[in-house]
Parts: C-alpha cells; structure tokens; sequence
C-alpha cells in the first residue's frame, strides 16, 4: 500500500507568525469602546453586507457599512464601504488567476469633503512552504513594504522591509523566527530596524484552555522588559471568558455568550490593579447579529 504523504502548504504571512498569541490577547477584549454593534447578513444573489457601530468612552461615535460580493468561478472579490467619517473605500481581489497562488489587491480610499484619494496594490504570493507578501502605496512617496516567510515541518523564519521608491532607501525591516504547530506557537521577533525584541508563546492545553505570554524588550530604551500574560476558557460549547494582565497591573475581563444561533453578546472589564481606589474600570459590550 503506498505511503500517504501529506500535502505542503504555506506558511503564515509575517504578521501572522505570532498570530495565536496575538488573537489570544487582542480578540473578544469589549473594553476598548463603551459600546459595539455588529450586524451581518446576506442577500440572496450572495452580496453580504456587514454593519457596524461603536460608541467611545470618551462620548464619540463611529460606524460604517460594507457590502461584499465574491464570484469563486472567476477568483474575483469585489468589497466597498463607507464610513462615518465619509471615507469611500474600494477593494478589488483577484486570486488564482493570473498564476497559480498569486493574489492581486487594488484599493483607493476617497474623501468628498476633502477630496482626499489614495491608492495602494498589494501581491500576496503563496507556495508549499512560502509565502510573500508586497503592498505599494501609490500616492504617498510611493513606498513599498515586501515580506516574505519559509517554513518547513513547523519551523518558520521571515523578514519584512519598507522602500521609499523616491528616496531609494530602505525606511524599516524587521525579521522573525517560529514554530508552529496545532496545539502551540513560539515566536521571536525583532522590529523597529531590529531593535525591539519580543518573544511570544501559545498554548492550547486541550478544548477548553488556551494560554500564552509575551514578553518585549527594546533595546533603545530603559532595561525594563514589558510582559503579557493571557488565557481563554471555554465554560461550555457556547460561552467562553477570557482574562488578561501586563507587568503594569492593567488587568481585563470578558465574557462572550451565543445566545442564540446569530445573536453574540460580549461584556469586557479592564481595570488598574494597582490603583484600585483611584481609577475608574473602563466597561464595554459587544453585540453581534448574523443572518
């Protein structure tokens, strides 16, 4: 009986070396707006549309509207929204169609009020084992940042840099090493001309918990090390709560709940452990509705 191989697949982009630990410590925090609405849904020529809503602790408030159509016969995705600080945005992809693992992006972004345009090309380029990533902004320099990742039975290694194509010079670069595998994730990472450092860690213990911690360090500044520390628990197949703290005492909460089959509700809490008398906790909830 022959062997059965398994099939190469690509490696994450650079952003997304550390991707699990990031998701863990930034995901499903309600804390960050006093309110959030989010309302999905899809018509029946499969255009979807997404809706959302956000009201700041500070009083502000924000939304825009997306409508998304995708044609997989022809690889082309074709996405506009418009926010409400009036801003039209346009996105067109096209994927697999010019070679085999290439995906091209073109996207303007227009303001009426202020006549404001800007335009920007991206290349996404996927093969077994690697992953390159180029974004062009055309209006502003242009500049381009490229990045590019090898990966080999779970070992990762990639570098970012950005080009001012007017200056011809190199403005940034950055690099990363990982190992990634279904059950944990390890990066070390090196930004700002490779003069910060941090090193992030995943772990999904088993279906209900998940944990992980970061810790950043740079170089050009005082010898402190920042440290992240950050778990999720799954109480039941529709509910999870997950809880985070840094090396300043900052603290969150949050707890998400399906209710029902298109209804999400979220609650956050972030709050400074060390001034418990002193600042006020800063709340939030999400909700999300999906049809």
């Amino acid at each position: 009986m022959p062997a059965i191989t398994k099939p190469l697949i690509p490696p994450p982009a650079f952003s997304d070396i550390g991707k699990p630990f990031n998701d863990l410590i930034n995901r499903d925090f309600y804390h960050t707006a006093a309110a959030n609405i989010e309302v999905k849904s899809k018509a029946p020529n499969g255009v979807s549309f997404t809706t959302k809503g956000k009201s700041s602790h500070e009083g502000s408030s924000s939304g825009s509207i997306e409508g998304k159509y995708v044609d997989a016969p022809s690889g082309v995705t074709l996405t506009n929204s418009w926010t409400s600080n009036n801003v039209l945005s346009t996105k067109f992809e096209l994927d697999n169609q010019i070679a085999k693992g290439l995906k091209l992006e073109f996207m303007t972004d227009f303001t009426p009020s202020t006549k404001d345009f800007g335009a920007k090309t991206n290349l996404h380029f996927k093969q077994p084992n690697f992953q390159a990533r180029a974004f062009f902004d055309m209006m502003k320099g242009p500049t381009a940042s490229i990045d590019a990742v090898l990966g080999r039975e779970g070992f990762l290694v990639g570098a970012e840099a950005g080009y001012d194509v007017q200056k011809a010079a190199i403005t940034r670069y950055s690099a990363s090493v990982g190992y990634a595998v279904p059950q944990y994730n390890a990066a070390v990472t090196a930004t700002s001309n490779l003069s910060v450092f941090s090193a992030a860690y995943y772990h999904k213990v088993n279906s209900e918990i998940e944990a992980g911690a970061k810790a950043t360090w740079d170089s050009k500044g005082s010898n402190n090390v920042g440290l992240d520390l950050a778990g999720k628990y799954r109480l039941d197949p529709t509910s999870f709560a997950k809880a985070k703290v840094n090396d300043r005492g900052i603290a969150s909460l949050a707890y998400n709940v399906l209710l029902r089959s298109g209804v999400t509700v979220g609650f956050g809490v972030s709050f400074d452990t060390h001034k418990l008398n002193e600042s006020a906790p800063k709340y939030g909830t999400h909700f999300e509705f999906s049809g």
